[in-house]
């Protein structure tokens, strides 16, 4: 019999194709218009999809590639560092497992490379096994549940389904906290101790959680991860939550009013980091690092530090050399030594 090919497929949301706002039109229509993104059923759902093309689409995407022309350099930097992380995770695997080595893939939920199309392409190619590590450390109906469909819909046009494995969370795995934990040190060896760290995580509708998303729970779990691991008191360490959108409550206490409010209480230095963001893209570069900031200082802070996400830091990169490791160290050869040595 053939030996099946392993394959490991690192995914990210998504991003347009260029900062021009039919790319963006196009993007956000596919990222918005999934019922796991955007819930409601019946005549919540059309309405919202009334709402989306006859205004949203209509609005927003001249101003959106806007802020993303102001960090384009060549390609987006959520691509352009997924690329890397694929790379790198290539490197590290083949000096871990040398000719037993997976090959590693890129894939998108939304826009390219899509990860519907990346699969066909491994089937095609031979693969039989593949292992999908969604980027996102904290599991989310919104984020994480959209591979787990498209892998559904992917296998239901399959005679022959192919042997996948998901990564569904690893937002309290050891080596992840000891990343960001790495990442916070470093920052602070160069720049010095701020008044605060606050770790700034995407947020989701309230109403979200409270039908059983278990997301806001994993991201207070991140934080008290990383608060033992630094070694910091409760009061020198806040979680606040980012990126709300409508008119309705969303995860709190929201980033920007809790910047906005420090100053006052004589907090006039922060650092802050986006656990939930494994590559930097707009919603850091721009709303945290250029956004909030200039609410903080605005407000009466005197500094602000953005502490960069994880990207291509050799302990994320070992973060997934360990979960291939530990999820498809069977299909590789790996024994349990080696695996627990990972």
């Amino acid at each position: 019999m053939k030996q099946q090919k392993t394959a490991i497929i690192l995914v990210n949301l998504g991003t347009p194709d260029a900062p021009e706002p039919g790319a963006v039109r196009r993007y956000l229509k596919q990222f918005l218009s999934d019922p796991r993104v955007v819930e409601g059923r019946g005549p919540r759902r059309w309405l919202w999809l009334a709402v989306l093309n006859l205004i949203i689409l209509n609005l927003r995407p001249r101003r959106v590639a806007r802020l993303y022309a102001s960090i384009w350099d060549g390609d987006s930097p959520m691509r352009r560092i997924l690329n890397g992380q694929v790379a790198a995770l290539g490197r590290e695997l083949q000096k871990r497992f040398a000719d037993r080595s997976p090959d590693v893939f890129a894939a998108m939920t939304y826009g390219a490379p899509g990860l519907e199309s990346r699969l066909r392409e491994l089937a095609d190619s031979g693969y039989g096994r593949v292992l999908v590590i969604p980027l996102y450390p904290q599991y989310s109906g919104t984020t994480t549940a959209p591979i787990y469909d498209v892998l559904a819909r992917f296998q239901q046009q399959r005679r022959e389904v192919l042997d996948i494995r998901v990564v569904k969370q690893f937002y309290d795995h050891p080596a992840y906290i000891e990343a960001l934990a790495q990442s916070v040190r470093e920052h602070r060896s160069r720049h010095g101790d701020a008044d605060r760290l606050i770790l700034s995580y995407h947020g989701i509708p309230q109403e979200y959680v409270d039908r059983g998303d278990p997301y806001g729970d994993q991201c207070l779990a991140t934080s008290e991860g990383l608060r033992q691991a630094l070694g910091l008191s409760s009061e020198q360490c806040l979680t606040t939550f980012q990126s709300r959108f409508g008119p309705k409550a969303w995860l709190q206490p929201y980033t920007d009013k809790t910047l906005e409010s420090l100053p006052a209480k004589g907090i006039k230095r922060v650092d802050i980091i986006s656990p939930a963001f494994t590559a930097d893209c707009l919603e850091t570069l721009e709303e945290i690092a250029v956004e909030n900031r200039d609410i903080f200082l605005g407000a009466g802070g005197s500094e602000y530090r953005y502490i960069a996400a994880l990207n291509e830091a050799p302990a994320f990169i070992g973060l997934l050399a360990q979960l291939v490791s530990e999820q498809a160290g069977d299909w590789i050869g790996v024994n349990k030594e080696l695996r627990d040595a990972g």
